[in-house]
């Protein structure tokens, strides 16, 4: 467990909102609150997006939010159409609720929120639009219990994604991260159409293509607390596939408007 990083008090007084999507993470939920709310964010709060769970995770979220009046809310969705949909709705409350600071994790425990101070703290020290924790920056690591099977798969996909889109960051299908509010702003999250796990490769492609200045700090990826992935063979597939469409609406643009590719961070 890293320990967290104490922010000088104008920094760590900064508005943060800090978006969990959840589906059927009911036993995970309340360790995530605990951890998240202990950290020395004075106006951090937490945003949980819920698909219908039918474990009950909405039941768990909204007691949480009783208990922690103010600083945990609850955005109840009824259709299970996608982490992407999920985020594109929770970041666009948070962005509507007046964050300074958005930050995206997941709700199954293998993003130590821990390293949300030195997000937080390496947006404001940088000038940086977003701040990446990645697993594969030098310091970065996975959990012993990831198999060489999962390591290679999660190795392959940032290197067949780096090779489509040619961007200069070492942990493209990173969940982990934090922007500021004008760099979230820059994404147009209304026109994101990914639905899976590829929401995060899109959002990372539209900050590099906008210009906007990214920087990856080192974490150590946990492996899940209890319950089951999401990475179906559906969503391995978009996964895939949205690369190559990126790529190719990237292409067209350029073409229809005679504009060279913008390579800036």
């Amino acid at each position: 467990m890293p320990t967290p990083t104490v922010l000088p008090e104008p920094w760590a007084d900064s508005a943060v909102s800090v978006v969990v999507p959840t589906y059927n993470e009911a036993t995970n939920l309340p360790t995530l609150v605990e951890e998240v709310l202990s950290l020395e964010l004075t106006r951090l709060r937490l945003l949980i997006v819920d698909d219908g769970s039918p474990d009950g995770t909405g039941d768990v979220a909204e007691k949480l939010a009783a208990e922690y009046a103010g600083r945990v809310t609850v955005l109840h969705r009824t259709a299970k159409d996608g982490l992407g949909r999920a985020y594109v709705a929770g970041l666009t409350r948070a962005l509507d609720e007046g964050a300074e600071f958005v930050a995206q994790m997941d709700a199954d425990l293998s993003h130590p929120p821990a390293y949300l101070p030195q997000l937080l703290g390496t947006l404001l020290s940088t000038g940086a639009g977003v701040a990446i924790g990645s697993r594969y920056v030098p310091g970065g690591s996975l959990s012993h219990q990831w198999g060489l099977h999962r390591r290679l798969l999660s190795g392959w996909a940032n290197t067949y994604v780096k090779s489509v889109l040619g961007m200069p960051i070492r942990d493209v299908t990173a969940g982990y991260k934090m922007w500021r509010r004008e760099a979230l702003q820059a994404l147009d999250l209304p026109s994101v159409d990914s639905n899976g796990y590829s929401f995060q490769v899109e959002t990372h492609f539209r900050a590099y293509r906008r210009g906007q200045k990214m920087v990856e700090i080192p974490i150590h990826f946990r492996d899940r607390g209890q319950g089951t992935s999401k990475m179906d063979l559906g969503v391995q597939l978009e996964s895939a596939l949205r690369p190559l469409r990126m790529r190719t609406q990237e292409r067209r643009a350029r073409e229809r408007y005679g504009k060279p590719p913008n390579r800036s961070r």
